[in-house]
């Protein structure tokens, strides 16, 4: 069976695990997308301690672009049409092999990445596939929690919550 403790990079694909996964399309295209502000902060953590983030997603859009540079993921790959090769160029790049790549993704597309990561994640409401082909099924649904889920479950299988959540009382204590 796949493990979390050996991720070093976390990859998300965007519509249906980042947001719920509806599209709100005026006459000029995109108009919005939902966030959930614990995704974004799980994502900022993971960055905090080290982890290599970001996004791997067939659409292209400007405000997934805004929000990974809001949040100053490490990598935000649009218009991708084969996830694999995608992810196989980020390995390279980072030194990394598949056993330390981690993929949350919710449709059929992704299944090929969440076959082959070496720690995969589904929200609650991906497609029937996807969420049999992932390692671990969050209780959350996509846009809801479900990447800050699947964050937390990394983090904790190597044993660095404590220092996570205390990386937040730091902070505080620089502040005052």
């Amino acid at each position: 069976m796949k493990q979390a403790e050996n991720i070093k990079l976390l990859a998300f694909d965007v519509d249906g695990t980042l947001t719920p996964g509806f599209l709100v399309m005026g006459a000029s295209g995109e108009n919005s997308k939902l966030f959930h502000v614990r995704d974004g902060l799980g994502l900022s953590l993971a960055h905090r301690m080290g982890y290599i983030t970001g996004f791997i997603t067939g659409r292209r859009s400007q405000i997934v672009e805004a929000r990974g540079n809001e949040l100053q993921v490490d990598f935000i790959l649009m218009g991708v049409t084969d996830k694999v090769k995608a992810m196989e160029s980020l390995l390279k790049k980072y030194g990394l092999s598949w056993e330390q790549a981690a993929y949350m993704g919710d449709d059929l597309n992704d299944l090929p990445l969440l076959e082959r990561a070496g720690f995969s994640a589904c929200p609650r409401d991906g497609v029937k596939e996807a969420r049999k082909a992932a390692d671990f099924v969050s209780r959350c649904r996509g846009g809801e929690g479900a990447a800050r889920e699947f964050i937390e479950k990394v983090i904790k299988a190597q044993h660095r919550w404590k220092e996570a959540v205390d990386s937040y009382h730091k902070v505080q204590e620089i502040r005052q």
